[in-house]
């Protein structure tokens, strides 16, 4: 994986600038071998969720989120050197708050190992 733009999306996601991210991780993305590409593709789509959110598309928000954190479960939890439960378990909370129409926790954050 291409780290200086993997790096560079994970800075600009725990800063929530979302849409930013997603721009990034697609290059990154693009050129990942194969065993990468899920992985990829599950933190852009929950970056893409958490946009929609940021403009109220809740319901890409909810699709948009599960589609992500189903990417990223088949993953070992250290993948990409990042905290891969600490972030599912973060973006589940999202998913049940915006089912249940709770407040919603904290935004997201991705943890480097």
């Amino acid at each position: 994986m291409e780290r200086k733009g993997f790096d560079l999306g994970l800075r600009l996601f725990n800063d929530a600038d979302f849409f930013e991210a997603h721009e990034v991780w697609e290059d990154v993305w693009r050129a990942a071998p194969r065993e990468e590409k899920k992985f990829l593709q599950g933190l852009i789509q929950i970056a893409v969720g958490l946009h929609h959110h940021s403009t109220g598309n809740q319901v890409g928000a909810r699709s948009l989120l599960g589609r992500g954190s189903r990417n990223l479960a088949g993953y070992p939890v250290d993948f990409g050197a990042i905290d891969v439960t600490a972030l599912l378990e973060s973006v589940a909370g999202w998913q049940e708050a915006l089912a249940d129409g709770r407040s919603l926790p904290r935004l997201p954050r991705i943890a480097r190992l």
